[in-house]
Order: C-alpha cells, then structure tokens, then sequence
C-alpha cells in the first residue's frame, strides 16, 4: 500500500470533575484537560478511528502511531491526565480520561467506530476500560476513593489491538520486583541470596527451578508488604479523621526480573543480560524505574498485586468486540506468558494471536518490523470492516 501524507492535529479534551485530591501539578482543581494528536491521512476519509492511550500517555510518536497514518488510517493518540509521571496516578481516573477521548471521537470528530490500540501498558488499560464500558463492576478505587466506574456510562469501543501488551503494571512490577530489599527503610541493605546483582550470590544464571519459584515468591511478598504498609498508613490517617491524608515514597529495586539476566527464563529472541531500559545491572536502582517515585493510593491502584482493579487477565475474560494481539518475539520488556495468559482469557473466539519474529519492544530501528507489524493490523482491520476498502 503506498503511503500517504497526513496532518497532525492538535486536540484538547476538557471535562470537569469534582475531586478532593488533585494528583497533577497546576490547573483547575474541578477540570481535566487531556492533550491529545488527531493524525488524518489527506485524501483518505474514514468512520473509523484508531485510538491510543497509554497510563502515562507518550504515544503521540511511537513508530505504530504515524506508521498507521501513513498507511491511511485515522489515529487519534490521547495522553491521560498524568502525561510522563504516574507518581501519583489512579487507574480508575486514567479510564475516565480514556472514556472522555471515545466520547470525543464520536460526539466531536464524527467517528462511527473507535478501535482501542493498547501498546506496552496501554494493553492492560485498554482491557480494563472495554471490560468496564461493557459491565462496569468497579465503584472505588481500592483505597476506597471516589471515582465509581458503575454510573460513568463510559462509552463501549467497536475493537480493541493490543502491541507488546503486558497484564498489568501490578503484575509486571511485582515480575520486576528486586526481593533482596527485605526493608523498605533500608533498601540498600539486601540478601545476597537474593541479590542477582551481587557478585557474591550463590545462585547464578542459568538459575534453578527452586531459586526462581523461591525468588518469585519474594517479589509477591515485597509486594504485599508494601500494600500492607500502604493501607495501614491510610487507616491510621482515617482514624485521626484526615480522610484525605497522603503520602509519598521512593521504591527502590523495581527492575530485577531475572529473565532479563537469564535467557534460559522463558526462551525467546530477547538479548541477554538487557531490558527495554537498558542493562538491568543499572537500571533497577536508576531513577526512570517503574514505580520509583509514588504515593499511598496510587500504589494501591497502579501496583498492588492483590488489589489493583486494572487487571488485563480478568478484563480480557469480560469484554466481547473483536480482539487482535501482536507480540514481538525479541521483546525486551514483556515476556510471552503475557500475550498467552491474555489470549487465553478472552472467552470468546472472535480473536487473533500474530508475532512478529525478531521484533524488540519498541521497534526502535527496525522498519522492516514495524511494516509487518502494521500489515498484520491493516489486514485485521479490513477483515472486521474497521477500514476503506
């Protein structure tokens, strides 16, 4: 298919809502503006949009994004209202944003159908919204805020595409975990044991089943340490009648997963010894780290293990649109139990599974990918009438 040119519009998407805590910096305390990229290849009318949301936006570029548009397809890629900083983000807030852009597609660009477009982390998410939006079940967030997901009336996507999609940020994390911190006061004082990064652990790759299930099970503990701590601090706060008390916090040692150390971990065509971030060495204590900066309620939401709602799994079993998978068998951030457990979930059978062999996460520097890539959703799109002929 030849290309085609396309503009980049600017779009802004504002609603109001009353809110105790205001988690973003400036602004209207009762108003949400949501900054958006409406791509429109020229000469190439549509009823159908493609829309991207990841948790913490930066969309806008990614290869897929104007890769799309230039292959004539209308994209519309929304940031949340926590644009590159999820330090103090709530999961049932980001899916009213992203409730807020399908209405906007439809009430104010026109479009017929929305696609959810779900990369990385914009998988789970969008999961969790179709699963929502079909039947909504969800009416706090787990530290028992406001909002209610039940009477939002968020409205439904005609399909959904997911691209390197991981289950959620509270599973994944918890994947990442470093379980040698076994005090969170003292985060760099760890268990050599359990340190993959300590050139004095015993246990070295290729690791054994017993250290990885015990190693596993470490980083579901730390988890639920933190969660335990997290509730407790909030309850405390509610009992000296400050509703609204919040904390922040650091966590450090969020970017230990050993199958990044040990390719033997769930074989596939990722480097060794790296992760999308760079050499895990570095980057588990590193600043950009997933988690590193948060607070006592978007802990909860984004990264429980046992409570977080935005769960890709038991999403995936609820939603009933046409469904498209696309993982890439070098991914260097999301392994393949992600994709398989996901697909595994979906009940009904309107559903494709692709990967694209080689392919990282990003697909930084591999064109020939990405054109793969983008063939497999074009043809998944004209098949389910989402496109031009």
């Amino acid at each position: 298919m030849a290309d085609f040119e396309y503009e980049r519009r600017p779009i802004i998407v504002v609603f109001r809502e009353a809110s105790q805590i205001k988690e973003t910096y400036a602004g209207r305390a009762d108003t949400v503006v949501l900054e958006a990229h409406h791509l429109v290849p020229k000469g190439r009318p549509s009823k159908t949009v493609v829309l991207f949301m990841h948790p913490i936006g930066g969309t806008q570029y990614l290869p897929m994004v104007g890769g799309l548009a230039k292959r004539g397809i209308h994209v519309l890629s929304c940031n949340s209202r926590y644009p590159r900083n999820d330090s103090a983000l709530i999961m049932e807030k980001v899916i009213l944003d992203l409730g807020a852009c399908v209405r906007h597609a439809r009430e104010k660009l026109g479009y017929e159908k929305v696609v959810l477009a779900g990369w990385s982390g914009g998988g789970s998410l969008s999961l969790f919204y179709q699963a929502q939006a079909e039947h909504p079940t969800v009416t706090s967030t787990p530290a028992g805020d406001p909002p209610s997901l039940i009477g939002a009336k968020l409205p439904r996507a005609d399909a959904v595409i997911l691209l390197a999609a991981h289950k959620s940020r509270a599973k994944t994390l918890t994947e990442w975990m470093d379980p040698s911190i076994l005090d969170e006061s003292k985060p760099f004082e760890r268990s050599t044991e359990l340190n993959l990064f300590d050139p004095d652990c015993p246990h070295q790759p290729p690791y054994g089943k017993e250290f990885i299930e015990r190693y596993r099970a470490a980083q579901v503990a730390r988890n639920r340490r933190i969660t335990d701590w997290a509730r407790a601090r909030l309850e405390d706060a509610r009992r000296r009648g400050q509703d609204w008390f919040e904390h922040c916090f650091t966590v450090h040692g969020t970017m230990a997963d050993p199958a990044w150390v040990d390719p033997t971990i769930e074989p596939s065509d990722r480097k060794p010894n790296w992760c999308f971030m760079g050499e895990p060495r570095m980057v588990n204590d590193a600043p950009a780290g997933l988690a590193r900066y948060t607070t006592l309620r978007s802990w909860l939401s984004q990264y429980s293990y046992d409570l977080s709602n935005a769960d890709g799994v038991s999403s995936a079993a609820g939603i009933s649109v046409p469904i498209c998978f696309i993982e890439n068998s070098a991914d260097d951030g999301v392994l393949p139990h992600h994709a398989r457990e996901l697909f595994a979930a979906v009940k009904h059978q309107d559903k494709e599974r692709h990967t694209i062999v080689g392919a990282t996460h990003y697909y930084f520097d591999q064109p020939d990918k990405l054109s793969e890539a983008m063939d497999v959703a074009l043809d998944w799109f004209a098949r389910k009438n989402l496109i031009p002929a």
